[in-house]
Order: structure tokens, then C-alpha cells, then sequence
């Protein structure tokens, strides 16, 4: 049985250590590799705690540098290039990478001391990142045989590109986001691994129905358009808007258990794994698709929403109970049929198998 190690700025959203845990049921030997712990209280497994990442000194290199974070929309983009590729926006921040990666590999050299590094047999780079932008590590892994993924997992692909000294060596590419197959040429898509068992299915019997929405970017969901039109609601019907931002994500899906009804976002992007929580509630939940997403998945329970039927489409949820009971079990079923992380992670090595035959 294959050895995997995934390796990941952090365990973002859960996301790269369930793969692990997937991997692990199947019988693989799997690891998740991490720079820096998760914000938000998600599990770790190694983490290394790489320095010039989010501590006071990196803002400090950020505000000398002038830098700007890329601008995070919930639109998607037209690069000119395809696929986008990381390039330094200026000599200095070209200079800052350079030295980081000399601090990086000094780090990473060190652990392999007491970590077996190269004793595994596939290396899954869980957003497209190597140690260092230089790629000189996973090169390395290379040369000595061993199979790389890229598996881009959100933003990653849209505002950065693919780090070219990494995107040459990848044996496969991957993407949990619809609209990354329009932006790399030679990539597939899979869906979020995610495990809806651990999540029990709740039938909230509020007085008055809760609305949740969950932003990790406020300009990312559509935040600023789907908050007026809940309010105008809170008017007119028994409802009330819930807010789930900033909190630990044991504390987030607490909240999230008692809620009658959830909107994930407006704008081009589709759905992310606030969705597949609420769902896997049998909590129905309302996201933007674009005709071409919507086409893909057939037979989703998504209620498709947009800044001009926002309104309505909530009014029918609202108003008809039976139908929120629907769409709610619909969506439970749909996540355990697409979702489940041990089909996710049986599709993606059947993909490497084919691409290394």
C-alpha cells in the first residue's frame, strides 16, 4: 500500500486532513505536513511552524514591501496567461522569497532528521505550494522517483497561478473548484472531500426561523448584498439573521446545528464546505450557480440564488415547511453520494494510476 504525504500551508477548512483521514480508512499509510497551525481550531497532524508567515515580523517585511494581498472576489477571473503563473511583483518581494526559502530549507532539512521525509511513495501538495517557491525540495523528491499531486483547493489558482517550478513537475493536477478547469489546461476536477456521517441531521424547531450565513471573506460570499435583503426579511416574517464569522469551527457548526435555513454566497464561484455542513444537516441551503456549474451537477439540491431572486427564493423556504424539509434531505443524500471522502480519494488515485501507467 502506497505511503502519501500531503503537504499544506495549513490545514485550510479541514480540507487537507480529510484526505488523510480517507486515505487512512482505505489503508494507505497518510500524513498531513503543515507550515503553520489552523486558525480556526482544525486538526493537526506534523505541523513544522514556518516563521515569516503570519507573525508580527512578516507584517513588518509586508508594510516595508508596500504589499498588497491579492484581492480575494466571488468572481471568477480572466487571466491573460494560462495557467496564471507566481511571478515577484517587485525586485524586493523577489528578494524576501529568496531569503525565506534559504530559512525554509535550512527548517525542513533539520526535521528530516527526525522525520522520514523521503521514505514516502506519493506527495500530494495540497494548494500547488512546495516548501519554497524555488521548488527545490520537491524537485528532489522527483529525481528520486516519487509521484507528485497538485491539488488546488480554493484561491490558490486564481490570485497566485501555479508556482512554475512546481507546475513542471506535478504527475497530476487537481482542483475542488468548477471554474480552476477553465484556468490550467491540463487539470481535473474532483469534489471536496468531506465526511457528511460525522454530522447529525437536525430538524431546528424555531418560532422563529434562523437564516445563517457563514463569510470567510465578507467580499468573497456577496456578504454585503445577502445582509440587507435577510433584514428586510427580519420585517416582514418571523426570521432572524445569523452571523458565523471569526469563531473556532467547532464553535461555528454549534451555531450552525440550530439554524432553519443557509445561504453560502452570491456571485460565480459555486459552493464551498460551509455548504456541504449545512446540507449534511438537511439544512436547505441557497448559493449562486452559473449556467455551466448548475449543467455539471444535474441533480444538486442547491436552491439557486442570485442578488435578484435572493429575496423570493427565501420567501418559498420560509412560508412552506415541507419544502424546506425536501431540499434538506435531498441535499444530505446528494453530499454522501459526491462528497464522501473515500470516493473522492478512490477518484483521485485512480486518475494518478492512469496518468503514470
Amino acid at each position: 500500500m502506497h505511503k502519501i504525504l500531503h503537504i499544506a500551508v495549513s490545514n485550510i477548512a479541514g480540507v487537507p486532513f480529510e484526505f488523510v483521514r480517507a486515505e487512512r480508512e482505505r489503508g494507505y499509510y497518510s500524513r498531513l505536513l503543515t507550515f503553520t497551525p489552523n486558525p480556526y481550531g482544525f486538526e493537526e497532524d506534523i505541523c513544522l511552524h514556518l516563521p515569516l508567515l503570519s507573525d508580527p515580523l512578516l507584517r513588518f517585511f509586508k508594510g516595508l514591501l508596500n504589499y498588497r494581498e491579492p484581492d480575494v472576489t466571488n468572481l471568477r477571473t480572466k487571466p491573460s496567461r494560462i495557467p496564471p503563473v507566481w511571478m515577484p511583483k517587485s525586485r524586493w518581494e523577489g528578494w524576501f522569497f529568496r531569503i525565506r526559502d534559504q530559512i525554509w530549507k535550512r527548517k525542513v532539512w533539520a526535521f528530516t532528521k527526525r522525520f522520514d521525509l523521503f521514505g514516502f511513495d506519493i506527495y500530494q501538495l495540497d494548494g500547488g505550494l512546495g516548501f519554497t517557491r524555488g521548488g527545490e525540495i520537491i524537485r528532489e523528491l522527483k529525481q528520486k522517483g516519487k509521484r507528485i499531486v497538485c491539488c488546488y483547493l480554493g484561491s490558490d489558482l486564481r490570485s497566485r497561478g501555479v508556482i512554475p517550478a512546481i507546475d513542471g513537475l506535478s504527475d497530476l493536477n487537481l482542483t475542488v473548484e468548477f471554474d480552476h478547469l477553465s484556468l490550467h489546461p491540463n487539470i481535473h476536477h474532483i469534489f471536496f472531500p468531506f465526511d457528511p456521517y460525522r454530522y447529525e441531521l437536525k430538524e431546528p424547531k424555531n418560532k422563529r426561523l434562523k437564516i445563517c450565513h457563514s463569510p470567510s471573506r465578507r467580499r468573497a460570499k456577496g456578504t454585503e448584498r445577502i445582509v440587507p435583503i435577510v433584514r428586510e426579511l427580519e420585517r416582514e416574517y418571523r426570521v432572524e439573521l445569523v452571523l458565523i464569522e471569526g469563531l473556532p469551527h467547532s464553535k461555528a457548526i454549534e451555531i450552525l446545528s440550530s439554524c432553519d435555513i443557509a445561504i453560502d454566497q452570491l456571485g460565480e464561484l459555486g459552493y464551498g464546505i460551509c455548504s456541504l455542513e449545512s446540507l449534511s444537516m438537511g439544512i436547505p441551503t441557497c448559493t449562486s450557480l452559473l449556467p455551466d456549474y448548475e449543467s455539471y451537477l444535474p441533480d444538486h439540491p442547491f436552491i439557486n440564488v442570485n442578488e435578484d431572486n435572493l429575496r423570493e427564493k427565501l420567501i418559498e423556504l420560509i412560508e412552506d415547511e415541507g419544502y424546506r424539509r425536501q431540499k434538506g434531505w435531498e441535499g444530505r443524500r446528494w453530499v454522501e453520494k459526491y462528497h464522501d471522502s473515500r470516493k473522492v480519494v478512490e477518484r483521485i488515485h485512480e486518475l494518478l494510476a492512469k496518468e503514470t501507467s
